[in-house]
């Protein structure tokens, strides 16, 4: 069944209104018609069963038929903080991550960045991840989409990561050194309800003052595994594992 992301100002107590896109993409690309159904997420990540009860000109009209008890997310929220890579590589993490559980995204400009962020086509730029975000998390039977920060310094990702529980930079000198504990032994520790940002560089990694940097407030340096990764592969690696972690092994 189809599922839609619609803001909380467009539910009523027994009604939802869906413009936009969205309208478009129930009517001209799915062909729906009145008595339908599909399934409809406000902002709070609550999802409710509605049905098709008018087209309009401005939208489409739909009653809410039930409330559903349902959760599709991560048992943890994980935070991808990923130095900005070439080509539509961030697309790419965008598109697999949402899909995998990613709660949010925090690109930012790294030393070895080759691609730099351009302030007059940044907000374009946003707008397009965050789309390719919403649909994925649609696709994937998500309860939210995860939101999206433009680029910021390393200086900038280090104060957003004080709010979370657990910090993880994943540095591919510790996997050529053979370092393979810390990543599991932090999935041990976690509980359910935690929050982690995990960082990772882009093509030809980050530098070791970068590192040190991070270290020095709180994040972990860490393996993953003997082989390296790519910068599009690496948060894909760490939310698969959290995945088969938290809710493949029934970790409470």
């Amino acid at each position: 069944m189809q599922r839609y992301f619609v803001p909380s100002d467009q539910f009523t107590e027994h009604q939802v209104t869906i413009l936009g896109d969205d309208a478009h993409h129930i009517q001209r690309v799915m062909r729906m018609n009145e008595n339908d159904k599909v399934l409809c997420c406000n902002d709070q990540g609550q999802v409710c069963l509605c049905e098709i009860t008018e087209f309009t000109n401005e939208g489409i009209c739909l009653t809410i038929v039930e409330w559903l008890k349902e959760s599709k997310e991560l048992p943890i929220q994980v935070t991808i903080a990923s130095g900005l890579p070439k080509g539509d590589k961030l697309e790419l993490i965008i598109q697999k991550a949402t899909e995998l559980g990613a709660f949010k995204f925090v690109p930012f400009n790294a030393a070895r960045s080759i691609v730099k962020w351009d302030e007059k086509k940044g907000d374009k730029k946003v707008e397009r991840w965050q789309k390719i975000a919403k649909e994925a998390a649609e696709q994937s039977h998500r309860n939210i989409v995860p939101t999206i920060s433009k680029p910021s310094s390393i200086e900038e990702l280090i104060k957003i990561s004080e709010r979370y529980d657990v910090k993880v930079v994943a540095f591919e000198e510790e996997a050529k050194q053979g370092e393979q504990t810390q990543f599991a032994k932090m999935m041990n520790e976690m509980q359910p309800g935690s929050s982690l940002i995990t960082v990772y560089g882009p093509e030809g990694g980050l530098t070791d003052k970068e590192v040190n940097q991070l270290k020095q407030h709180g994040f972990i340096s860490c393996g993953l595994g003997p082989r390296i990764l790519r910068a599009e592969t690496a948060p894909l690696y760490v939310l698969s594992a959290i995945s088969y972690h938290f809710e493949l092994q029934g970790v409470k």
